[in-house]
């Protein structure tokens, strides 16, 4: 249909970016499916590989996850026996995590895999192409980072053992009065949108 109503709601970047995460993760199950590991595990299971004995509040900060996900997720790699735990030195209270000669041995045999998932999504695009649609997904990320419910923490600067973010406080406070800023003008073009329709 040359006038179909739904084509102005595929053209929506949020429909679009919805869409292309369902296929970059459809064809990841595809390269990776005989190991059973999903993206979120994977993602996991690399930031272990490069971080090894952070805390699971951590892990879910470098990957924007929220904890509940991170912890289900966590829990489901300890059983596979991917990963391991143990009392952080100093605190008690703080479990550190690390992946296991299994995790490692997984994560060696997803590296191939991944790479196929990462080219196939790519391919779409003309060789010139690639480097300019992912240095505009990360603007787009970037941009809108702290307007998130889940943050990325490595956007915001170093972070610490702790898990806290290291930028010194009136940088945070700044940032974050940023975000706020730019959700709030985003409201206020919304809401004068709708009242010229």
């Amino acid at each position: 249909m040359p006038n179909d109503p739904l084509k102005k709601l595929y053209r929506r970047p949020g429909f679009m970016i919805r869409r292309a995460h369902q296929i970059a993760v459809a064809l990841f199950l595809e390269e990776t499916g005989e190991l059973g590991i999903t993206t979120t595990q994977y993602g996991i299971l690399f930031v272990l590989r490069h971080r090894p004995g952070i805390d699971q509040i951590s892990v879910a900060k470098l990957l924007g996850l929220d904890r509940s996900t991170t912890g289900m997720v966590v829990v489901k790699l300890e059983q596979a026996g991917l990963i391991g735990r143990a009392t952080a030195a100093g605190d008690r209270r703080r479990r550190s995590l690390k992946l296991t000669r299994a995790g490692e041995r997984m994560l060696a045999r997803l590296a191939a895999p991944a790479e196929r998932a990462q080219a196939r999504v790519l391919s779409a695009l003309a060789p010139q192409e690639r480097t300019l649609f992912l240095d505009m997904l990360d603007r787009v990320t970037h941009s809108f980072n702290g307007s998130t419910r889940v943050p990325l923490a490595a956007d915001k600067g170093q972070m610490t053992d702790d898990g806290k973010d290291g930028a010194p406080p009136a940088v945070v406070r700044s940032r974050q009065a940023a975000a706020r800023q730019r959700v709030s003008s985003l409201r206020g073009a919304r809401r004068q949108a709708k009242e010229r329709t």
